[in-house]
């Protein structure tokens, strides 16, 4: 797979940069630290018991994170689309085997950044400091305190619409099974809120 890794590295800059600014120099170190992976539609960037050692931001694709019971019916955790962070956070920062797995579901371009090495950037770098809080609150309290309080509040189609505002074109990339699955609905059940919807259209 050919790609301009400039492009990508780009949108990895701006990904940081939304959270908090950086210098030049921080940004060089953070470049110093990537490196590239390509994922085949199906292929899996980390397995459920495996160490991570890398964090991961999506340049092009999708991924899933799903947990596996032990009748091997799988639910979806995370859906990660591009320009986001993925990866297991436990896993990283405990060193622990993570408890789920993540999967491309479609071909994918990953920017992997050593995790032991970014920490150390992290803590040398006041900038970097400030960013790793931003993306800290962000998405392992506010967003996740917001997904948890909807799926109490919010009835399922009303979560359906909310992540077809966040990524419009979901629905023709994800298999629906998978949508379902992170929703916390059957597929039947993701069927009938898409006939009523496009009724109500």
């Amino acid at each position: 797979m050919s790609f301009n890794k400039e492009i990508y590295l780009n949108n990895l800059k701006l990904a940081f940069e939304s959270y908090s600014p950086i210098s030049e120099r921080s940004w060089k170190l953070i470049e110093n630290i990537t490196e590239f992976q390509t994922l085949k539609k199906g292929e899996t960037l980390l397995a459920n018991g495996e160490i991570a050692k890398n964090l991961h931001f999506v340049a092009k694709g999708i991924l899933r994170a799903f947990i596996t019971d032990q009748l091997g019916n799988f639910y979806n955790k995370n859906l990660f689309m591009e320009n986001s962070f993925a990866g297991s956070k436990v896993s990283l920062m405990l060193q622990s085997p993570s408890d789920f797995t993540i999967e491309a579901l479609e071909d994918s371009i990953i920017i992997n950044l050593n995790y032991k090495k970014y920490i150390l950037l992290i803590n040398e770098n006041e900038d970097l400091k400030n960013f790793y809080i931003a993306h800290l609150e962000k998405n392992w309290i506010i967003d996740k305190e917001q997904r948890e309080v909807a799926l109490v509040m919010q009835n399922a189609t009303e979560r359906y619409v909310n992540i077809l505002k966040k990524h419009p074109s979901i629905a023709e990339r994800v298999p629906l099974l998978h949508i379902a699955s992170h929703l916390g609905i059957t597929p039947t059940q993701l069927s009938r809120i898409r006939k009523s919807l496009e009724k109500d259209l």
